[in-house]
């Protein structure tokens, strides 16, 4: 159903109000790496796990103060 349509809905049914999706955003591939990082580094080098904890944190930060600003 159309919302410019005239047409009234069934009985008890309500006309969807219309919804936004968030913009799209690479913050969470760059999370999955960073966690990927961490994880791969507690097995290898400890470096490794480092360079992960730090993509992770900032990947974190970076998404929530998008998700903040919108």
């Amino acid at each position: 159903m159309n919302p410019q349509s005239s047409e009234m809905p069934p009985a008890g049914w309500k006309v969807p109000l219309p919804y936004q999706l968030a913009r799209p955003t690479y913050w969470p591939a760059m999370l999955a790496l960073g966690t990927t990082l961490l994880l791969l580094g507690f097995v290898t080098l400890l470096p490794v796990a480092l360079v992960g904890l730090a993509l992770s944190a900032a990947a974190l930060i970076g998404w929530i103060r998008e998700l903040i600003h919108e």
